[in-house]
């Protein structure tokens, strides 16, 4: 029979040393919420049910870890009153009886489910508490693991340590699991008598041991553990998690260039075959399918790159965008909840927003699907193998049929039948002479405006 588990998450902390206007839990990485990457840690490893102890800003960072598949119920902790404590703010939930309680905190959005589920086979083999450790060349403030004989014996604060316990390089993450069936009574035992008047969660090795219990603990790569308390580790961990899903992509079969420079979302969907070169930036919702080409300097959010496309340099594909087989935006061009056929073209220094393009049409430079009228947001439907000349403006709505051809610098405001040639220009005059009169005229307004002074 299957386990059962509750993950606890604390999440109530002030977040004071980030300086920010709210709780540092909602400070993305990867583009998602770091509690969000928390809660999808603990659904990996096959933890449905979640006791979100919250405080600052309680109903955003409820809805900011709210993902599919996961039971989530939120318990206040009105005051600070340390780790222990604040475990208990979800008595109510860890009442209900569950085989395991995974603690775990929502500023720590590295982990994965491989120590999660670690410590949840430790509670299966008969322990009482699971600590899940790290060992770092770093140990310096961190609470140091003593093990004896295969079991946790103390969980030892720097400063109440010895010489010899201060060269322990394993170290105490915080995060913890609990026996579900003697939760309660443990975390019940625990006192403030400290210097600070706190409850602290590690004072159950010592009161489970002394009731008998197995104490013991797992090891989490050191980055997993990684916390987050000011925006410089923040920025640490994205770097991290910026490195590691590179690392997992490019051996799937993606080629980076300069691996460094490119920037990915938590839900960036690449295929194999695809060719990313330096400087690209993928935000929330961008899928690129295999053999695509996204050049240097582009940023792709929302948007569907097909097979054999390509993409950039210097383009930016919104949300909504949605490109065919092999067709192309190439340099400077930007384009917004626009669909382009198989091997349409979109070459260069154009906006194409609001759109369909058919399939093997092609769009010259400088043109402007014109979608938005100041109130409204209306539509360009162009058929296939239509071919728009370069700095044309396409007012929507408007429709240009299949084989249409559009002549360079015209301003469509009516549709355009299949097969038609349209010019939407004024005819030209030319002024003989016209141009030295004019420079004339100006050079003396230039020379009486001088004089006056």
């Amino acid at each position: 029979m299957e386990r059962t588990c509750l993950a606890v998450i604390l999440a109530a902390g002030d977040s004071t040393r980030m300086k920010s206007s709210k709780s540092k839990v909602l400070h993305p990485v990867a583009g998602r919420p770091m509690i969000a990457h928390v809660v999808e840690a603990v659904a990996s490893a096959g933890i449905s049910s979640v006791a979100l102890v919250v405080g600052r800003d309680a109903e955003d960072v409820a809805k900011a870890a709210s993902i599919a598949g996961v039971d989530i119920e939120s318990y206040l902790q009105k005051e600070r009153l340390g780790t222990g404590h604040a475990v208990l703010a979800a008595r109510e939930a860890i009442a209900k009886g569950y085989d395991d309680i995974l603690v775990t905190y929502g500023d720590v959005p590295l982990q994965s489910d491989g120590p999660l589920k670690a410590a949840r086979q430790g509670l299966a083999d008969g322990s009482d508490v699971v600590v899940i450790g790290f060992h770092t060349d770093r140990p310096t403030g961190y609470g140091r693991l003593l093990v004896k004989d295969g079991e946790l014996i103390a969980i030892r604060e720097e400063k109440d340590a010895t010489d010899a316990e201060r060269t322990v390089t394993w170290c105490n993450s915080g995060l913890m699991a609990i026996n579900g069936r003697k939760a309660l009574d443990l975390l019940s035992r625990i006192g403030n008598a400290n210097a600070k008047g706190e409850f602290y969660l590690t004072d159950l090795v010592e009161i489970a041991r002394s009731l008998g219990g197995r104490v013991t603990a797992v090891d989490a790569p050191e980055i997993e553990m990684t916390g987050c308390n000011t925006r410089a580790e923040l920025a640490v961990i994205e770097r991290f998690w910026q490195e590691r899903r590179r690392h997992q992509m490019m051996l799937s079969g993606v080629t980076m260039i300069a691996p460094e420079t490119v920037f990915l979302a938590y839900d960036t969907v690449i295929g194999q075959d695809v060719l990313i070169e330096p400087n690209v930036v993928f935000g929330p919702g961008a899928v690129i399918d295999s053999g695509a080409v996204i050049h240097a300097f582009s940023h792709i959010e929302g948007a569907h790159v097909s097979q054999g496309a390509t993409v950039g340099p210097f383009a930016r594909l919104r949300p909504g965008a949605d490109l065919g087989a092999g067709s192309k935006v190439g340099n400077f061009c930007e384009v917004k909840n626009g669909r382009l056929g198989e091997g349409a073209k979109v070459n260069h220094l154009t906006y194409i927003g609001d759109a369909v393009i058919g399939a093997g049409s092609n769009i010259g430079a400088g043109t402007i699907t014109c979608n938005y009228d100041g109130v409204n947001k209306s539509e360009t439907v162009i058929g296939e193998n239509a071919f728009i000349g370069s700095n044309s403006s396409l007012v929507a709505p408007v429709t240009i049929g299949d084989g249409a051809y559009i002549a360079s610098g015209s301003v469509i405001t009516v549709n355009v039948p299949a097969d038609a040639l349209a010019l939407g220009r004024a005819r030209q005059e030319n002024k003989p002479g016209r141009a030295t009169l004019l420079r004339e005229r100006a050079l003396a307004i230039k020379a009486a405006k001088k004089a006056k002074a």
